[in-house]
């Protein structure tokens, strides 16, 4: 028997907000064990305490920008519809069925003139891990970091030619010092400064600048699309997997360059005693294993074998011996120590003799030359410490939880969170998008953590107390995290 329904919208219920959101609602979860009243506190000082209209309150107005990006909402148009109709967002935001939900204008404008050229969203992202931090979540003895490309919002065709100054690396004087030195130890005079080229202007290089959005950066590297692009360089712990930094750059900066500044950032600033990282084979450079070295950190790294053609010796197969200061080949040949570049690398030769009666000349030396010659940084006694650490036990470990820990986390936030593609323009609105993004990352893991953690423990509270007294202690203090392998 088939009966046509009668449309029931008309009528009158009383129903509670909270009683239509479900339980188990990620939300629910977030709300429960995420501490929002900070955000209130820390806007303080950007309104107007006795004078004006009341304003909304920061706390809606961000946590509106959390519900975007938890749930992938890019327009802040669609998002301020999707509040309208979504009684769980309502829930959210403590609105009531029939409440008037503020306007997209209102984000727009709060971010324009009251939160411009603040550092709001790196102070609510580094407020989200202390809370990570309190709730024995974040340790910071195992830290993963690596960067990826986010698409700047402008044509790749669209740009000028610009100069701009030519950036010196940190450690240049340093390693100026170390070629001087080693120079003098193998008793070679000291090396003239270089002038700079004359058909450039001194200290500048030409790049390509976008019409569009000025601060992105031009990329081409090898295997990744060309075109104007961000990086979002990031930091997270092995614990629980919690992001513990964000640093964003245009695309034409390398990978390496903020490393060390970042990773001394977070340590002073959350008071981590790091043992050991791991990165991937692009941070595997002697300035990044020095510094390293100096500061008492372990890396566990990726390395890649060098650059030679196909079917060649390739400087793996030499072996290098320290107290002599030579590299000796597969046939038992020396080659000595000849110089020091400007560069800092120290040449070694083999003899024109010995290499052209070699049996093995065909598979080590190119068709036009004469005698091998094999190069080594002042510096790659510290890369070769971290290449004997990674293929420890303990070091083998520890790159193997890199694709799980900074890969996954990369990934949840360009297919869960929108992060494939830059939203706005400018290095600080694309910053601001990459620390908020993080930042529900953190909440959404903690929540989700914690709450798996209270189900644990939940049949626990229902057993007598004679028995509760057997239950060893440190079972209260169980996750669902990895374990730390060190």
């Amino acid at each position: 028997m088939l009966e046509e329904e009668k449309a029931h919208q008309i009528e009158m219920e009383l129903v509670m907000i909270d009683d239509l959101v479900p339980e188990d609602h990620l939300l629910r979860k977030i709300k429960k064990h995420i501490d929002f009243s900070f955000i209130n506190d820390m806007c303080r000082e950007y309104y107007c305490p006795d004078n004006g209209r009341p304003a909304i309150e920061p706390v809606t107005i961000f946590k509106m920008l959390f519900i975007g990006y938890l749930f992938g909402i890019r327009s802040e148009r669609r998002l301020v519809e999707e509040v309208k109709v979504n009684v769980a967002y309502r829930w959210f935001l403590d609105y009531k069925l029939t409440d008037k939900i503020p306007d997209a204008s209102v984000i727009w404008q709060n971010r324009r003139r009251r939160f411009n050229g603040t550092d709001i969203p790196q102070r609510i992202f580094d407020n989200i891990v202390w809370q990570a931090i309190d709730k024995e979540l974040v340790n910071g003895k195992i830290l993963y970091s690596d960067s990826t490309h986010l698409k700047a919002n402008a044509n790749k065709n669209k740009f000028t030619k610009a100069y701009v100054t030519r950036s010196t690396k940190d450690y240049m004087a340093e390693l100026d010092k170390a070629i001087g030195e080693d120079r003098e130890a193998h008793e070679k005079r000291p090396l003239k400064k270089r002038d700079d080229d004359d058909d450039k202007p001194s200290g500048m290089k030409e790049i390509k600048q976008s019409t569009t959005d000025p601060e992105s950066g031009y990329m081409h590297r090898e295997g990744k699309p060309k075109g104007f692009f961000y990086l979002d360089h990031r930091t997270v712990d092995s614990k629980a997997n919690i992001i513990t930094d964000v640093y964003v750059t245009p695309g034409n900066i390398n990978d390496v360059d903020p490393y060390i500044s970042r990773l001394k950032t977070q340590i002073s600033k959350f008071g981590f005693e790091t043992e050991y990282v791991g990165l991937d084979a692009g941070y595997n450079t002697n300035p990044i294993c020095r510094e390293l070295s100096r500061i008492g950190i372990k890396a566990a790294m990726g390395y890649r074998r060098g650059c030679h053609p196909k079917g060649k010796y390739g400087k793996y197969k030499f072996k290098y011996l320290p107290e002599w200061d030579v590299y000796i080949c597969p046939e038992r040949c020396y080659l000595c120590y000849r110089t020091t570049t400007s560069v800092g690398y120290r040449e070694y030769a083999a003899s024109e003799s010995r290499c052209g009666n070699c049996p093995k000349r065909a598979e080590c030396l190119a068709e036009k030359q004469k005698f091998k010659v094999l190069r080594r940084h002042v510096w790659e006694d510290y890369r070769d410490e971290m290449y004997e650490f990674t293929h420890t036990e303990t070091g083998k470990r520890i790159y193997a939880r890199r694709k799980e820990t900074i890969e996954r986390s990369f990934a949840d936030s360009k297919e869960l969170h929108g992060l494939r593609y830059c939203r706005m323009r400018g290095l600080a609105k694309v910053s601001e998008q990459c620390l908020l993004t993080a930042a529900v990352q953190n909440m959404k893991k903690i929540a989700l953590i914690l709450d798996r953690r209270f189900l644990l423990y939940l049949p626990l509270l229902y057993l007598p107390l004679f028995f509760r007294r057997f239950i060893p202690r440190n079972l209260f203090l169980l996750n669902k995290c990895r374990p730390i392998f060190c």
